[in-house]
């Protein structure tokens, strides 16, 4: 049950769709511009820097306030679990973010929610790669499909290190479920990216560009 309730706690949080509400204080509903995507990047490409950096931040900081949320309520009694109920709250808050039902479940494609996950279970060395590794991508190509594929990917990576070397303190089947949901978020973003990976594919692929501050 405890899972159950991660999820949902973490899918409600998720719900908190910062571009969307952003767009409507100026009047404009990111879901008509651009890609007609409620993400950071579509919110960057339309509405400029001030609107990315907002919306990235409100997307990275939903998710990591639902993992804090179920640490509160866990601590006490599910401790020896807390790791794993952390990565069901962080996946609630990308599914909310990915598929909100009060925008008929369109939302943004989860990267800045899965960067508030990062934020949340991952050492700071592995942060600090995270942001050189995406950076250092969209910097040499301007995709930032393409970093974020290749973070996800990391993501998994790192989280199977960290658990193989004892960083999350938790029996071994709570460490394979960890991995399950690390192999499904995975997933979900390449999936949510397909159109991305398409046109990265055939050399069509949009890059970086700014859109005028609002």
């Amino acid at each position: 049950m405890e899972r159950v309730i991660s999820i949902l706690i973490g899918y409600v949080f998720g719900l908190l769709q910062t571009g969307y509400l952003y767009g409507k204080l100026h009047h404009i509903d990111i879901r008509q511009q651009g890609s007609g995507n409620a993400g950071t990047t579509n919110a960057l490409r339309t509405m400029g820097w001030k609107a990315g950096a907002v919306t990235f931040l409100g997307d990275c900081f939903k998710c990591v306030f639902a993992v804090v949320a179920v640490h509160l309520i866990y601590k006490g009694s599910h401790g020896d679990m807390l790791p794993l109920l952390s990565l069901y709250a962080g996946m609630g808050a990308i599914l909310g973010h990915n598929f909100p039902f009060y925008m008929n479940f369109k939302g943004g494609k989860g990267i800045a929610a899965t960067a508030g996950l990062i934020v949340s279970t991952t050492s700071v060395w592995a942060v600090v790669l995270f942001i050189v590794v995406f950076v250092g991508i969209v910097a040499l190509t301007r995709y930032v499909s393409l970093g974020s594929l290749v973070v996800v990917v990391l993501y998994l990576a790192v989280v199977i290190f960290l658990g193989q070397t004892g960083v999350y303190g938790i029996a071994q089947n709570y460490l394979y479920e960890m991995y399950g949901i690390a192999v499904f978020l995975m997933a979900l973003a390449f999936f949510k990216h397909r159109a991305n990976i398409k046109r990265l594919m055939t050399g069509t692929e949009n890059k970086l560009s700014v859109g005028k501050s609002k």
